[in-house]
């Protein structure tokens, strides 16, 4: 029964980490671009796209395809980027809680 208590005051207390460690993250930005930063997409910490951006001359030049493809890229790398800074954060915040196990 102590055991049992002990166990939801421990997970109610990871839950209330994992709350603050996600607000965080939202306020995390990250940058993904592509064709030498004439796209770019920007991302939280959890791996939602803010915004994508597109240099305007360059936009009146490329094709349709080009932009796809570029978009994607640059959203593609910031999603990778958000997937790091989030598995950082998390990793972190576990060490913080349970000492011994990083």
């Amino acid at each position: 029964m102590f055991g049992n208590m002990m166990n939801k005051k421990m997970m109610g207390k990871m839950q209330e980490q994992m709350e603050v460690v996600k607000e965080k993250l939202n306020n995390i930005s990250v940058i993904g671009e592509a064709d030498n930063g004439n796209v770019k997409a920007v991302a939280n910490g959890n791996r939602l796209l803010n915004s994508v951006t597109i240099n305007e001359a360059f936009f009146k030049t490329a094709t349709k395809e080009q932009l796809e493809e570029l978009i994607v890229t640059a959203s593609n790398r910031a999603l990778e980027q958000a997937e790091r800074v989030e598995k950082s954060e998390m990793s972190h915040s576990m060490m913080g809680m349970l000492p011994g196990m990083g």
